[in-house]
Protein backbone atom coordinates (compact mmCIF):
# COMPACT_ATOMS: atom_id res chain seq x y z
CA UNK A 1 0.00 0.00 0.00
CA UNK A 2 1.73 3.55 -1.00
CA UNK A 3 0.82 5.24 1.64
CA UNK A 4 1.96 2.34 3.74
CA UNK A 5 5.44 2.53 2.38
CA UNK A 6 5.43 6.42 2.41
CA UNK A 7 4.95 6.21 6.35
CA UNK A 8 7.45 3.78 7.08
CA UNK A 9 10.31 5.39 4.94
CA UNK A 10 9.67 8.53 7.01
CA UNK A 11 9.73 6.67 10.02
CA UNK A 12 12.89 5.01 8.95
CA UNK A 13 14.17 8.66 8.34
CA UNK A 14 13.41 8.70 12.12
CA UNK A 15 15.57 6.55 13.20
CA UNK A 16 18.09 7.88 11.08
CA UNK A 17 18.07 10.80 11.85
CA UNK A 18 18.83 9.93 15.94
CA UNK A 19 21.72 7.38 14.70
CA UNK A 20 22.92 10.34 12.51
CA UNK A 21 22.74 12.95 15.65
CA UNK A 22 24.54 10.61 17.48
CA UNK A 23 27.40 9.67 15.80
CA UNK A 24 27.89 13.68 14.67
CA UNK A 25 27.64 14.89 18.17
CA UNK A 26 30.26 12.51 18.99
CA UNK A 27 32.34 13.63 15.57
CA UNK A 28 32.54 16.82 17.12
CA UNK A 29 32.83 15.93 20.83
CA UNK A 30 36.39 14.37 19.93
CA UNK A 31 37.22 17.16 17.73
CA UNK A 32 36.15 20.29 19.28
CA UNK A 33 35.46 21.51 14.95
CA UNK A 34 32.86 24.19 14.80
CA UNK A 35 31.81 22.52 11.11
CA UNK A 36 31.35 19.12 12.52
CA UNK A 37 28.85 20.98 15.25
CA UNK A 38 26.71 22.50 12.24
CA UNK A 39 26.87 19.30 10.46
CA UNK A 40 25.08 18.09 13.77
CA UNK A 41 23.18 21.08 14.39
CA UNK A 42 21.42 19.95 10.64
CA UNK A 43 20.74 16.04 11.90
CA UNK A 44 18.74 17.81 14.49
CA UNK A 45 16.04 19.49 12.06
CA UNK A 46 16.46 16.31 9.98
CA UNK A 47 14.35 14.66 13.30
CA UNK A 48 11.93 17.73 13.62
CA UNK A 49 11.10 17.47 10.01
CA UNK A 50 10.43 13.65 9.90
CA UNK A 51 8.49 13.64 13.20
CA UNK A 52 6.63 16.34 11.40
CA UNK A 53 6.34 14.59 7.91
CA UNK A 54 4.66 12.12 9.60
CA UNK A 55 2.11 13.56 10.85
CA UNK A 56 1.10 15.81 7.99
CA UNK A 57 1.27 12.45 5.53
CA UNK A 58 -1.69 10.77 8.40
CA UNK A 59 -3.99 13.86 7.85
CA UNK A 60 -3.19 14.00 4.24
CA UNK A 61 -4.39 10.73 3.71
CA UNK A 62 -7.60 10.96 5.21
CA UNK A 63 -10.47 10.84 3.36
CA UNK A 64 -12.81 13.73 2.07
CA UNK A 65 -15.48 14.79 4.24
CA UNK A 66 -17.89 17.33 4.53
CA UNK A 67 -15.38 20.11 5.63
CA UNK A 68 -13.01 19.21 3.29
CA UNK A 69 -14.78 17.75 -0.05
CA UNK A 70 -11.45 17.50 -1.88
CA UNK A 71 -9.32 15.55 0.59
CA UNK A 72 -6.47 16.55 3.04
CA UNK A 73 -3.93 16.05 0.46
CA UNK A 74 -2.36 19.58 0.93
CA UNK A 75 -0.89 18.91 4.21
CA UNK A 76 1.90 17.65 3.00
CA UNK A 77 2.68 21.22 1.93
CA UNK A 78 3.02 22.43 5.36
CA UNK A 79 5.21 19.75 6.34
CA UNK A 80 8.05 20.75 3.07
CA UNK A 81 7.15 24.37 4.52
CA UNK A 82 8.07 23.85 8.03
CA UNK A 83 11.17 22.31 7.12
CA UNK A 84 12.16 24.87 5.43
CA UNK A 85 11.94 27.18 8.31
CA UNK A 86 13.71 24.60 10.43
CA UNK A 87 16.44 24.48 7.66
CA UNK A 88 16.74 28.39 8.02
CA UNK A 89 16.57 28.54 12.00
CA UNK A 90 19.49 25.85 11.85
CA UNK A 91 21.42 28.37 9.27
CA UNK A 92 21.11 30.94 11.36
CA UNK A 93 22.19 29.21 14.57
CA UNK A 94 25.31 27.90 12.45
CA UNK A 95 26.38 31.05 11.71
CA UNK A 96 26.46 32.57 15.19
CA UNK A 97 28.56 29.59 16.53
CA UNK A 98 30.66 30.18 14.15
CA UNK A 99 31.72 33.75 14.42
CA UNK A 100 32.06 33.06 18.52
CA UNK A 101 34.70 30.56 16.99
CA UNK A 102 36.39 33.15 14.33
CA UNK A 103 36.65 35.72 17.64
CA UNK A 104 38.61 33.38 19.32
CA UNK A 105 39.66 30.28 17.49
CA UNK A 106 40.45 26.98 19.41
CA UNK A 107 42.47 24.19 18.38
CA UNK A 108 40.77 21.23 16.98
CA UNK A 109 41.59 17.92 18.66
CA UNK A 110 41.28 13.74 16.92
CA UNK A 111 40.35 15.26 13.80
CA UNK A 112 40.83 11.97 12.24
CA UNK A 113 38.45 10.40 14.31
CA UNK A 114 35.98 13.17 13.83
CA UNK A 115 36.03 13.14 10.14
CA UNK A 116 35.46 9.11 10.21
CA UNK A 117 32.35 9.42 12.44
CA UNK A 118 30.95 12.43 9.77
CA UNK A 119 31.37 9.92 7.39
CA UNK A 120 29.75 7.34 8.53
CA UNK A 121 27.10 9.49 9.31
CA UNK A 122 27.09 10.89 5.86
CA UNK A 123 27.30 7.55 4.26
CA UNK A 124 23.97 6.32 6.05
CA UNK A 125 22.04 9.88 5.32
CA UNK A 126 22.95 9.67 1.48
CA UNK A 127 21.55 5.65 1.19
CA UNK A 128 18.59 6.89 2.73
CA UNK A 129 17.94 9.79 0.55
CA UNK A 130 18.47 7.24 -2.36
CA UNK A 131 15.75 4.99 -1.13
CA UNK A 132 13.39 8.41 -0.25
CA UNK A 133 14.13 9.80 -3.71
CA UNK A 134 12.96 6.68 -5.69
CA UNK A 135 10.06 6.51 -3.39
CA UNK A 136 9.05 10.00 -3.64
CA UNK A 137 8.89 9.49 -7.33
CA UNK A 138 6.90 6.85 -7.56
CA UNK A 139 4.20 7.78 -5.39
CA UNK A 140 4.13 12.01 -6.10
CA UNK A 141 4.67 12.39 -2.81
CA UNK A 142 6.17 16.05 -1.83
CA UNK A 143 6.95 15.41 1.75
CA UNK A 144 9.26 12.45 0.72
CA UNK A 145 11.14 14.59 -1.94
CA UNK A 146 11.47 17.04 0.25
CA UNK A 147 13.09 14.97 2.93
CA UNK A 148 15.31 13.25 0.42
CA UNK A 149 16.32 16.42 -0.70
CA UNK A 150 17.56 18.07 2.46
CA UNK A 151 19.33 14.63 3.34
CA UNK A 152 21.03 15.06 -0.03
CA UNK A 153 22.08 18.66 0.87
CA UNK A 154 23.16 17.27 4.01
CA UNK A 155 25.76 14.53 2.52
CA UNK A 156 27.13 17.64 0.40
CA UNK A 157 27.13 19.53 3.44
CA UNK A 158 29.70 16.83 5.30
CA UNK A 159 31.31 16.50 2.11
CA UNK A 160 32.46 20.20 2.31
CA UNK A 161 33.43 20.12 6.12
CA UNK A 162 35.57 17.28 5.77
CA UNK A 163 37.01 18.97 2.77
CA UNK A 164 37.98 22.14 4.77
CA UNK A 165 39.10 20.27 8.03
CA UNK A 166 41.72 18.01 5.71
CA UNK A 167 42.49 21.71 5.05
CA UNK A 168 42.76 22.89 8.17
CA UNK A 169 44.91 20.05 9.11
CA UNK A 170 46.92 20.69 5.96
CA UNK A 171 47.75 24.54 6.45
CA UNK A 172 47.08 24.87 10.35
CA UNK A 173 44.72 28.26 9.85
CA UNK A 174 42.18 27.72 12.57
CA UNK A 175 40.07 30.72 11.50
CA UNK A 176 39.36 27.83 7.94
CA UNK A 177 36.99 26.09 10.15
CA UNK A 178 34.68 28.45 10.98
CA UNK A 179 34.59 30.25 7.77
CA UNK A 180 33.54 26.45 6.68
CA UNK A 181 30.68 26.41 8.90
CA UNK A 182 29.05 29.79 7.55
CA UNK A 183 29.54 28.22 4.18
CA UNK A 184 27.39 25.36 5.38
CA UNK A 185 24.86 27.34 6.75
CA UNK A 186 24.65 29.76 3.84
CA UNK A 187 24.17 26.52 1.69
CA UNK A 188 21.78 25.07 3.48
CA UNK A 189 19.84 28.13 4.30
CA UNK A 190 19.22 28.08 0.18
CA UNK A 191 18.37 25.06 0.26
CA UNK A 192 15.61 25.98 3.28
CA UNK A 193 14.40 29.16 0.84
CA UNK A 194 13.60 26.23 -2.11
CA UNK A 195 11.39 24.12 0.03
CA UNK A 196 9.21 26.97 1.73
CA UNK A 197 8.82 28.59 -1.80
CA UNK A 198 7.92 24.81 -3.04
CA UNK A 199 5.30 24.55 -0.36
CA UNK A 200 3.81 28.22 -0.87
CA UNK A 201 3.59 27.63 -4.53
CA UNK A 202 1.47 24.26 -4.02
CA UNK A 203 -0.79 25.58 -1.59
CA UNK A 204 -1.69 28.23 -4.90
CA UNK A 205 -3.34 25.66 -6.95
CA UNK A 206 -0.54 25.30 -9.63
CA UNK A 207 -1.02 23.11 -12.97
CA UNK A 208 0.08 19.65 -13.27
CA UNK A 209 3.30 18.73 -14.31
CA UNK A 210 4.39 18.87 -17.83
CA UNK A 211 4.80 15.37 -18.35
CA UNK A 212 1.08 14.92 -16.47
CA UNK A 213 0.02 17.38 -18.93
CA UNK A 214 1.30 15.60 -21.61
CA UNK A 215 -0.78 12.38 -20.63
CA UNK A 216 -4.34 13.99 -20.38
CA UNK A 217 -3.61 15.37 -23.72
CA UNK A 218 -2.56 12.04 -25.24
CA UNK A 219 -5.72 10.41 -23.54
CA UNK A 220 -8.37 12.99 -24.46
CA UNK A 221 -6.96 12.48 -28.17
CA UNK A 222 -7.87 9.17 -28.49
CA UNK A 223 -11.61 10.55 -28.34
CA UNK A 224 -11.61 13.48 -30.16
CA UNK A 225 -13.91 13.41 -33.58
CA UNK A 226 -15.15 16.11 -36.26
CA UNK A 227 -18.46 16.23 -33.98
CA UNK A 228 -16.65 15.75 -30.24
CA UNK A 229 -13.95 18.22 -28.94
CA UNK A 230 -12.37 19.49 -25.74
CA UNK A 231 -11.51 22.58 -24.38
CA UNK A 232 -11.08 24.76 -21.52
CA UNK A 233 -8.74 22.40 -19.85
CA UNK A 234 -7.80 22.94 -16.49
CA UNK A 235 -5.81 21.63 -14.62
CA UNK A 236 -4.32 21.73 -10.59
CA UNK A 237 -2.21 19.48 -7.96
CA UNK A 238 -2.93 18.98 -4.00
CA UNK A 239 -0.32 17.28 -2.76
CA UNK A 240 -0.37 13.39 -4.07
CA UNK A 241 -3.83 14.27 -5.89
CA UNK A 242 -3.91 15.79 -9.59
CA UNK A 243 -7.63 17.74 -10.45
CA UNK A 244 -8.69 18.34 -14.21
CA UNK A 245 -11.82 20.12 -14.91
CA UNK A 246 -12.82 20.53 -18.64
CA UNK A 247 -15.75 20.86 -21.31
CA UNK A 248 -16.84 17.80 -23.96
CA UNK A 249 -18.70 19.26 -26.64
CA UNK A 250 -20.71 16.79 -29.06
CA UNK A 251 -23.51 16.65 -31.02
CA UNK A 252 -26.89 18.76 -29.93
CA UNK A 253 -29.55 15.68 -30.89
CA UNK A 254 -27.36 12.98 -28.95
CA UNK A 255 -29.37 11.54 -25.74
CA UNK A 256 -28.42 12.51 -22.31
CA UNK A 257 -27.88 8.54 -22.00
CA UNK A 258 -25.11 8.50 -24.98
CA UNK A 259 -23.58 11.62 -24.02
CA UNK A 260 -23.57 10.30 -20.14
CA UNK A 261 -21.85 6.88 -21.51
CA UNK A 262 -19.09 8.52 -23.44
CA UNK A 263 -18.17 10.59 -20.70
CA UNK A 264 -17.62 8.03 -18.39
CA UNK A 265 -15.35 6.13 -20.92
CA UNK A 266 -13.37 9.17 -21.07
CA UNK A 267 -13.40 9.93 -17.47
CA UNK A 268 -12.52 6.35 -17.33
CA UNK A 269 -9.38 6.48 -19.66
CA UNK A 270 -8.15 9.36 -17.57
CA UNK A 271 -8.12 8.05 -14.35
CA UNK A 272 -6.95 4.65 -15.50
CA UNK A 273 -4.06 6.51 -17.39
CA UNK A 274 -3.19 9.15 -14.21
CA UNK A 275 -3.37 7.69 -10.90
CA UNK A 276 -4.49 9.83 -8.28
CA UNK A 277 -6.47 11.88 -10.93
CA UNK A 278 -10.03 13.34 -10.36
CA UNK A 279 -11.82 14.56 -13.24
CA UNK A 280 -14.75 16.92 -13.59
CA UNK A 281 -16.39 17.18 -17.71
CA UNK A 282 -19.41 19.31 -18.39
CA UNK A 283 -21.36 17.98 -21.31
CA UNK A 284 -22.13 20.69 -24.01
CA UNK A 285 -23.90 20.76 -27.47
CA UNK A 286 -21.22 21.82 -30.40
CA UNK A 287 -22.70 24.52 -30.97
CA UNK A 288 -22.59 26.20 -27.27
CA UNK A 289 -19.84 28.17 -25.95
CA UNK A 290 -18.99 28.60 -22.25
CA UNK A 291 -18.28 32.23 -22.00
CA UNK A 292 -16.05 33.30 -18.62
CA UNK A 293 -12.60 33.76 -17.88
CA UNK A 294 -10.87 30.84 -17.90
CA UNK A 295 -8.14 29.14 -19.38
CA UNK A 296 -9.28 28.22 -22.84
CA UNK A 297 -7.04 25.11 -24.69
CA UNK A 298 -8.86 23.44 -27.37
CA UNK A 299 -8.13 20.27 -28.84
Amino acid sequence: MPGAQVRGLLKLSVIVAILTIAIKTLAWWVSDSVGLLSDAMESFVNLASALLAIAMVIIAQRPADADHPFGHTKAEYFSSGFEGMLIAGAAVGIVWAAVQRLMNPQPLQALGWGMALAVAASALNGWLARRMLVASRSHRSIVLEADARHLITDVWTTAGVLIGLVLVKLSGWLWLDPVIAIAVALNILREGVKLAWRSVDGLMDTAVEADVRAQIDRTLAQFAHPTIRFDHVVTRRAGQRRFLDLHMHMPADWSLGRAAALRADVEQALMSEIPGLRASIQLLPTNVEAHFNDVVDPL
